[in-house]
Formats: structure tokens, C-alpha cells, sequence
């Protein structure tokens, strides 16, 4: 534990820019895609998180995993997702209770159709902005800090009851 438990000031100022702008940015692209697709984000995640699956299927505990979604959520999200027959759900082979979820023709023509318009939501609102130098940077920042979690993950899973 640190001698001081406060952010600092610059820290609280970034830590707070950084809740401002990734609240904003789902906002936006939350809204994007429901004006120009009629779809939420998190649907639309899940038509990409398959469509780039080997054999456009996932299961579907490992689908939640790739969203990062509870399962409960992404079973909801994906019965909405076959009743527009984008998505299909099928038997996990050699396990009753495990299903895979497989992305349709219909389901990729769908995807095709939609991720410009995403792309162009996600460039305009945070990579042009930024200069090449600046984009660089701040994806060698985001690696690290991902890195970061996944040591903690890792150190949380190992030692459980420490």
C-alpha cells in the first residue's frame, strides 16, 4: 500500500478526463449505431466478435468472455440477434448444456453493411484528432496498462486467498 491512498492532482485530472471521454465515446457510438444501423453497440460487437471467430462461431461462454459481457447478457443479446436471423445457436458437440453461437450469411451481409459507418464513428471521434506521433503513443500507453491488468488478473487467479 502507498504511503499516500489519494490520486494525485495531475492523476485525478487524467483519471477524470479519461471517464469523460470513455463515457462519451460509447455515447456516440452508441447512438451512431442505433441511428444508422437500429442496432446497439453491443450487438453489433457480437456480429464482429463472430464474424472474425474461426468458422464465424463462438461458444457462447467464450463469446461473453470476447464482449465482455455476463453470459446472461449475451444469451439475451443473441436470441435477438436469431430473431433477425443473424445469429444461430447450436448444440456445443458432446456437451448438453453448452451451445455455440454461429454468425449467418445474413448475419456478415449485415455486418458488411454496418461497420463503415462504425469505423467512421470510431476514426473521427478518437484517432483524428490525434497526430501519427500521438497515435503511436497512446497505443504503446493502452498496451501497457492492459498489461498491467492482465499481470494483476493473473497474480489475483494464482493466489486466490492471499
Amino acid at each position: 500500500m502507498r504511503e499516500d491512498p489519494w490520486l494525485s492532482d495531475e492523476q485525478q485530472s487524467v483519471w477524470r478526463a479519461f471517464l469523460r471521454v470513455s463515457g462519451q465515446l460509447n455515447e456516440c457510438i452508441e447512438r451512431d449505431l442505433q441511428h444508422g444501423a437500429g442496432m446497439p453497440h453491443a450487438y453489433y460487437l457480437i456480429l464482429a466478435m463472430l464474424s472474425e471467430a474461426p468458422k464465424r462461431s463462438l461458444r457462447m461462454n467464450q463469446l461473453a468472455d470476447v464482449v465482455r459481457a455476463s453470459q446472461s447478457r449475451v444469451s439475451h443479446a443473441v436470441a435477438r440477434l436469431e430473431e433477425a436471423g443473424w445469429v444461430r445457436r447450436v448444440p456445443a458437440p458432446g456437451d448438453r448444456r453448452g451451445q455455440i453461437a454461429i454468425l449467418t450469411d445474413a448475419g456478415f451481409e449485415r455486418l458488411v453493411e454496418v461497420a463503415p459507418g462504425h469505423a467512421d464513428t470510431v476514426r473521427s471521434i478518437m484517432f483524428d484528432p490525434l497526430s501519427p506521433e500521438q497515435l503511436v503513443q497512446f497505443g504503446e500507453i493502452c498496451q501497457t496498462i492492459l498489461a498491467s491488468m492482465e499481470s494483476r488478473a493473473k497474480k489475483a487467479f494464482d493466489s486466490p486467498g492471499d
